[in-house]
Parts: structure tokens; C-alpha cells; sequence
């Protein structure tokens, strides 16, 4: 075997686990599709709805009732979200929500709830 092909079989593994790290389920992660999202949002008594896009983007519309807390500062805005309640979270995409929801669960948040497809799936048509 040449260093050429030891070297494309360790990236080629290497992709495999970035891949893997970023699709794989985590636990305390509950994701959840616009309906579900929804109705578990309001059968909630405490909750928190953070919308972890960029201000400017919150600013063109956002879910009634969400606070913004940009993915970039959540990490010292922690203090801001209490772990009493239930916590929901979505981006545009769902991918930088999901990035939150990781890093929230790394901080001791017991559970957060994430908004598959991002606000860009969210039917609820009522987005200020």
C-alpha cells in the first residue's frame, strides 16, 4: 500500500465520522416536525421559544413569542434560558438550531426541542 492510498483512506474516514457526527441522533435532542413542534409548544406551561438565526433575519419574521438569541451568542447568553421549562428552538434550516440544542444539552439543559426544517417548514403562517 503507497501513502497515496493511506492518506485517501484516512480522509475517506474521516468524512464518514464528520458525516456521522452530524446526522447522528443526540441524546436529549427531540426533533420534531412543524405539528408536533407546535402542539407540544402549546400544551406547554413553561416554555422558552429562541430563534437562533441572525438579528437581521429575525427582524423579516419570526414565530410569535421567540426570543433571538443567534446561534453566535448562546454560548454566553446562557444565564437567559431557565431549565425549569421546556425549551424550543429553530433557525431557518434547522441546522443551526440543532448546533444550539447540542451545545444547550452540553450546558445541562435536560431536553430541547427542535424545529425540523427550520422555520422555513413552519405552516403556522402567523411568522411576524
Amino acid at each position: 500500500m503507497n501513502s497515496s492510498t493511506i492518506f485517501y483512506m484516512v480522509l475517506a474516514l474521516f468524512v464518514v465520522w464528520m458525516l456521522y457526527r452530524m446526522f447522528a441522533p443526540v441524546k436529549g435532542l427531540i426533533q420534531l416536525r412543524d405539528e408536533p413542534f407546535r402542539k407540544k409548544m402549546e400544551q406547554s406551561k413553561r416554555k422558552r421559544l429562541i430563534d437562533v438565526r441572525e438579528a437581521h433575519e429575525f427582524k423579516a419574521g419570526h414565530i410569535p413569542g421567540a426570543v433571538n438569541i443567534p446561534l453566535s451568542q448562546i454560548g454566553g447568553r446562557l444565564s437567559e434560558i431557565s431549565k425549569d421549562g421546556d425549551v424550543f428552538v429553530y433557525c431557518q434550516s434547522g441546522m443551526r438550531s440543532k448546533q444550539a440544542a447540542k451545545m444547550l444539552l452540553k450546558n445541562g439543559f435536560p431536553e430541547i426541542n427542535n424545529l425540523m426544517g427550520g422555520i422555513s417548514s413552519w405552516s403556522g403562517k402567523r411568522v411576524r
